[in-house]
C-alpha cells in the first residue's frame, strides 16, 4: 500500500534530494527552470508519494505558465527512486494529480519528455507550442482536461507573471491510500539520462 499526500515544506529537503538522485547536476539550468524561477508551485498538485514505512518514493511537481495569455499547467519534475523505477509509481502519481488538476478546473497540461511513455496519460506532440530553446520541438506534448483545451492555443511558453490568486494552503489530509500497480510500467523515461528533460 502507498500513501499520496500533497508535498509540505517538511517534504521539500526529501523531495529535492530525490531529484538530485535521479536527475543529472545542474537539473535547475535546464530551460524550464527559467519558466520555474521565482514562481510559486501549483502547491495542492504537488505530491509526493510514500511507502507503507513512510519511506519517499516518488514525487510530482506543478507551475504555472501561459502560452497566448491561456493559464496551462507545467507539469514537472516528475521522479521515481531508482530502487522503484519499473513499478509503476510514476503512473500512480500522474494519473491521480492529472484527476485533482480536472477537479480543481483546470482546462490544460504542458510537459517536456518522451511521447511513447507520456502518451499513454493522452498527452500529444503540440506543434504549435514553442518551450525555450533548446528544447526538442518532438517533446513538448500537451493534454487536454476539458475538450478542446489546446485548440487554437500557440506560441512561446512564458512565466506566469501575474499574482497568484491566493490559492489555498496544500492539506495534508488530502492524502489517498493505492494499492502497488497490478501491471508494472516502465518509468525508466521519467529519470532522463545525460541529458535531464525536466
Amino acid at each position: 500500500m502507498y500513501e499520496i499526500c500533497p508535498e509540505t515544506p517538511a517534504d521539500e529537503p526529501e523531495v529535492e534530494g530525490l531529484y538530485d538522485l535521479c536527475f543529472a547536476p545542474g537539473r535547475t539550468a535546464l530551460s524550464s527552470y527559467r519558466l520555474r524561477d521565482g514562481v510559486p508551485r501549483v502547491a495542492e498538485l504537488c505530491l509526493v508519494l510514500r511507502d507503507a514505512g513512510g519511506t519517499l518514493m516518488a514525487a510530482i511537481r506543478f507551475w504555472p505558465v501561459r502560452v497566448d495569455d491561456h493559464p496551462v499547467l507545467l507539469l514537472g519534475p516528475i521522479a521515481v527512486h531508482p530502487t522503484a523505477q519499473g513499478e509503476g509509481l510514476g503512473g500512480l502519481l500522474m494519473r491521480d494529480s492529472l484527476t485533482r488538476a480536472r477537479r480543481m478546473g483546470f482546462d490544460r497540461v504542458l510537459l517536456v519528455g518522451d511521447a511513447p511513455y507520456y502518451s499513454r496519460f493522452g498527452f500529444q506532440r503540440l506543434d504549435d507550442v514553442v518551450m525555450p530553446p533548446p528544447t526538442n520541438p518532438d517533446r513538448v506534448l500537451g493534454l487536454e482536461l476539458r475538450p478542446d483545451a489546446w485548440v487554437n492555443v500557440a506560441g512561446p511558453v512564458q512565466r506566469e507573471t501575474r499574482p497568484p490568486a491566493d490559492p489555498p494552503a496544500p492539506d495534508p489530509t488530502a492524502c489517498t491510500q493505492v494499492d502497488p500497480p497490478k501491471r508494472p510500467a516502465d518509468d525508466r523515461t521519467e529519470t532522463p539520462r545525460p541529458a535531464p528533460h525536466h
